[in-house]
């Protein structure tokens, strides 16, 4: 009876790719401290530009980054926060006011001419 079994792996239980010829790259270990005094670590390659400030992935506190001897890392620019551009102001970037103005009336008049209206005055 042993004959006639198939032999073969159990599904998921372990993993038939082995770790011959795997070169990791070049790793660090970067400390960062969050405002409540909690220290985590955090890797990045060691070619990789180290963020000032990090989220802590087990609290979600963000932490500031720190040297090797301990000591809050001071950012050598602060960080500008970006305002969201409006739809109007990447417009302005394009075009100018006088530019919009003159669009705008020639699509008013193609659109009262399509309705039929060619009153200017009437609004809807």
């Amino acid at each position: 009876m042993a004959e006639r079994t198939l032999r073969g792996a159990r599904i998921g239980s372990t993993s038939l790719q082995s770790e011959v010829g795997v070169h990791y790259s070049e790793r660090k270990n970067v400390r960062y401290q969050a405002a409540d005094g909690s220290v985590f670590d955090v890797v990045f390659a060691s070619d990789a530009e180290v963020p000032a400030v990090w989220s802590d992935p087990k609290t979600g506190h963000t932490g500031i980054l720190l040297d090797d001897s301990g000591m809050p890392v001071e950012s050598e620019s602060p960080e500008e926060e970006k305002v969201a551009r409006s739809h109007w102001d990447m417009l302005l970037e394009r075009r100018s006011r006088e530019e919009l103005e003159q669009l705008l009336n020639e699509r008013l008049s193609y659109l009262r001419s399509r309705r039929g209206t060619g009153d200017p005055t009437m609004d809807s």
